[in-house]
């Protein structure tokens, strides 16, 4: 598939150049519009970490678990305030609440399902979205069921998208290898990839290599986390375990600014190997210290392949269309830039041909008119 990185256009901090031509303030609803209305690609969000703050409130009461707010507005506070503690420990306390809320057939479906209308709603024109059936194992759903419950929410949606089976890499390897065979058994039937996720520092990925060799052997695709709580070497280690991307990868940048490492950026780029950047969700677990010095700018702007994604709708209280907004707002990257990206993350993306082409067209005719 022919990518269509460049057409950059001159920007700034603060000025962004409309469809028509036109500069906009970048702090005005207009600019919120556009970056609705920009066709997106999302590569990286956690159904466990994006459920809409009613439907978790809704969910949990069903199932008889105290909310740790009464309400939405006060809900959605309280995961601000995690968000914005500067704790990864804080960040993560809400996944225990989402993963019991969850634990139904009819609840994973409808959360799949709100997922990708939330994505469409925000201009994807493709989806592929990540969660580690596995978890809900001791509520007594198995990952099969769990599985089939979600690809059925995401086929509901009119919003193309697949599913990526993920390990938790602080678990025993022989986990890892108990997921790798869940997600190849439903290769070809909606589960497009398989991922590590989990706490990244003191868990490399070589820890987890007979499992990847047992799905590169059955066919499927790679992400793994790397390079986002760890060192730039993660993120070469995981690409000759044989990921095609990267989940998040920013430390890269470290390499990019050290000579004696900058071979790294360019092992990266001779791999081919594309980063799933979530800025937002970086900033909150402290792999950056704001949007503004994110390494997404320094990376693409040193030729490395990259998108940028939300991570954790929820937890980051972030959608997509914002994340855009912020990046324009307070980076030099322009609408050219984003779009470009998104015609990245589609020649990356594991969905079916087809469906890669005629999200291209939609990224192609936007960028006419940029």
């Amino acid at each position: 598939m022919t990518l269509i990185r460049g057409l950059r256009v001159a920007g700034g901090h603060g000025r962004a150049l409309t469809m028509r031509g036109m500069t906009t303030d970048l702090a005005s609803p207009a600019l919120q519009q556009r970056a609705r209305a920009l066709p997106k690609v999302l590569l990286h969000e956690h159904l466990d970490g994006g459920l809409r703050v009613g439907t978790l409130l809704e969910l949990l009461r069903q199932r008889g678990i105290e909310p740790p707010a009464p309400d939405e507005a006060q809900l959605a506070a309280w995961f601000s305030a995690n968000a914005h503690a500067g704790s990864l420990e804080k960040y993560l306390q809400g996944f225990a609440l989402t993963i019991a809320a969850m634990a139904g057939l009819p609840a994973l479906e409808r959360v799949a399902f709100e997922a990708a209308e939330d994505a469409r709603a925000d201009g994807a024109v493709l989806a592929e979205f990540r969660i580690a059936p596995l978890l809900f194992e001791p509520y007594g759903i198995s990952g099969e069921a769990a599985i089939e419950a979600l690809l059925a929410g995401l086929a509901r949606s009119a919003l193309p998208s697949g599913l990526i089976v993920c390990a938790l890499r602080h678990l025993p390897p022989a986990e890892t290898t108990r997921a790798a065979r869940l997600a190849l058994a439903w290769r070809g039937r909606g589960v497009i990839a398989f991922d590590l996720a989990g706490a990244e520092f003191g868990f490399p990925p070589g820890g987890h290599a007979e499992a990847l060799r047992l799905v590169r052997d059955g066919g499927l695709p790679l992400t793994l986390h790397a390079g986002e709580a760890d060192v730039a070497e993660r993120v070469v280690e995981a690409a000759h375990l044989g990921a095609r991307r990267i989940g998040h990868g920013v430390r890269l940048v470290d390499a990019l600014n050290d000579p004696a490492r900058r071979h790294l950026v360019d092992e990266v780029r001779r791999l081919g190997v594309h980063l799933e950047v979530c800025p937002t969700s970086n900033v909150h677990t402290g792999a950056a210290a704001s949007i503004a010095e994110h390494p997404i700018t320094a990376l693409w702007q040193a030729g490395v392949s990259l998108s940028f994604h939300t991570d954790n709708r929820l937890m980051s209280c972030v959608s997509f269309a914002e994340e855009t907004a912020t990046l324009l707002r307070e980076t030099a990257l322009t609408e050219a830039d984003l779009l470009a990206m998104a015609g990245e993350a589609v020649g990356h993306s594991f969905l079916p041909e087809a469906t890669r082409t005629q999200a291209l067209a939609a990224i192609t005719a936007a960028i006419r008119t940029v």
